[in-house]
C-alpha cells in the first residue's frame, strides 16, 4: 500500500476504469469511423457514429459525477506521496487536472461539432433519445468544432498515455514504496 495507506473510494476508482475504457473505446472508434470510406454500407455509419456521439455524453456525465464525488470526499482522499520529486508532483496534478478538463471539453467539442453541422441527424443518448441541438446549422462551425474536438482527443490521449507511462514507472521502479501508487486504484 502507499506511504499513507489510503485507497480511493470504490466509487471513485469504479468511475476511474469505466472512464479509462470508455475514452480508449471512444479514441478507437473515432479513428475507425473516421477512416472509412464513402462506399462503406449506411449500417456501419448507422453503428459508429451513433454510439460514438452517446458514449461521449456519457464520458461527460461520468466526469462531472467524478468531480461531485471527488469534492464531497476531498477530505478523505489519499495525499499525493511526499517522496514524490517537486517536478513529478506538479506534472501529476497537471497532468490529473487536465485529464479531467479535457473528458468534459472534447464531448462538448463533439456535441457542437454535430450540433452545428448542416447534415447532422442528431446527438443520441442511448434509451433517452436525441439531445436538443442547440447551436445554429453552420459548416463553417462545423469545421472548426471539427477540429477542436480532434485535437482536442489527441490531447487527451497523449496524456492518458503520460497517466499510464507514470503508473507503470512507479509501479516497476517504485514497487512497494510510498510512489507505488496504483494500489490505490484497484
Amino acid at each position: 500500500m502507499d506511504g499513507n495507506g489510503k485507497k480511493y473510494p470504490l466509487s471513485m476508482r469504479l468511475l476511474h476504469w469505466a472512464r479509462a475504457v470508455i475514452i480508449l473505446g471512444l479514441i478507437w472508434s473515432g479513428w475507425y469511423m473516421t477512416s472509412l470510406p464513402e462506399t462503406t454500407p449506411m449500417e456501419t455509419f448507422d453503428l459508429f457514429y451513433p454510439n460514438h456521439k452517446q458514449f461521449g455524453v456519457l464520458v461527460w456525465l461520468l466526469a462531472l459525477v467524478h468531480l461531485t464525488i471527488r469534492w464531497r470526499n476531498r477530505a478523505i482522499l489519499p495525499e499525493t506521496p511526499s517522496s514524490l520529486k517537486p517536478w513529478e508532483k506538479t506534472l501529476s496534478h497537471v497532468v490529473h487536472r487536465t485529464i479531467i478538463a479535457l473528458t468534459l471539453l472534447v464531448p462538448v467539442f463533439g456535441y457542437c461539432m454535430s450540433s452545428s453541422f448542416t447534415q447532422s441527424d442528431g446527438v443520441p443518448f442511448f434509451i433517452f433519445g436525441e439531445l436538443p441541438e442547440l447551436l445554429p446549422k453552420n459548416d463553417n462551425a462545423f469545421e472548426v468544432f471539427q477540429e477542436l474536438h480532434e485535437l482536442s482527443a489527441y490531447a487527451l490521449l497523449a496524456l492518458v498515455v503520460l497517466h499510464v507511462a507514470g503508473a507503470i514507472k512507479h509501479r516497476l521502479l517504485d514497487k512497494g514504496g510510498e510512489t507505488d501508487v496504483l494500489p490505490r486504484m484497484l
